[in-house]
């Protein structure tokens, strides 16, 4: 060919170096894959992308259509049907009872309120649920690192519980020895949460 020069140059490369490429190539197509599947992948499924980036770096594409499980967003627990709503509710309830009331909540006074029949207040399950939701992200080290747990009381429980125990929560009707949950519930139930029939 033309374009080819007369001599070529001899160069000294350690085969390590190629090595390093490769690793470097494969470990820039499985970020690729994750970054497509966070995104959606606009129109492919998490596991193409990850295929394709190892055939065209020379490498065996992997079959992930086994027992892994396609990722999904979490469910806002007061969009769900029973059985799920069900599931959900016994699941959260377990937490709360055995994480969150033992460990973090002092006796109920008039700065602090607090029901022993939360999960009737829907504002409560659907606050706790989302600090249950984060708790379970932010306490993997795998997902968050070791600055999880932090992050997890500064951003989700500390402000939920300011917002339950507050004085205008959805416990405020609620005293010692009394169980209050009418005072919360709106007369009219926004559109947006119902499906009204023309």
């Amino acid at each position: 060919m033309a374009d080819e020069p007369d001599e070529v140059p001899g160069l000294d490369v350690p085969v390590t170096m190629f090595e390093d490429v490769e690793d470097l190539k494969a470990k820039v197509v499985h970020l690729t894959a994750q970054l497509e599947a966070i995104v959606g992948g606009r129109g492919s499924e998490p596991g193409d992308a990850l295929a394709e980036g190892e055939k065209a770096a020379g490498g065996e594409a992997v079959d992930e259509s086994g027992d892994e499980e396609e990722w999904q967003y979490p469910p806002f627990i007061l969009l769900l049907d029973p059985p799920e709503y069900d599931d959900e509710l016994r699941a959260l309830i377990e937490w709360v009872e055995g994480v969150l009331v033992p460990g973090y909540l002092a006796e109920p006074s008039a700065d602090a309120r607090w029901c022993h029949l939360w999960w009737e207040h829907p504002v409560a399950i659907a606050r706790l649920h989302a600090v249950w939701l984060a708790w379970q992200e932010c306490t993997d080290p795998a997902s968050c690192g070791y600055t999880g747990p932090s992050v997890w009381h500064r951003d989700h429980l500390d402000p939920a519980l300011r917002e339950l125990r507050g004085s205008s929560g959805p416990f405020a009707g609620c005293t010692k020895g009394e169980h209050q949950v009418d005072h919360r519930l709106p007369g009219l139930v926004p559109s947006a949460w119902t499906h009204a029939e023309d």
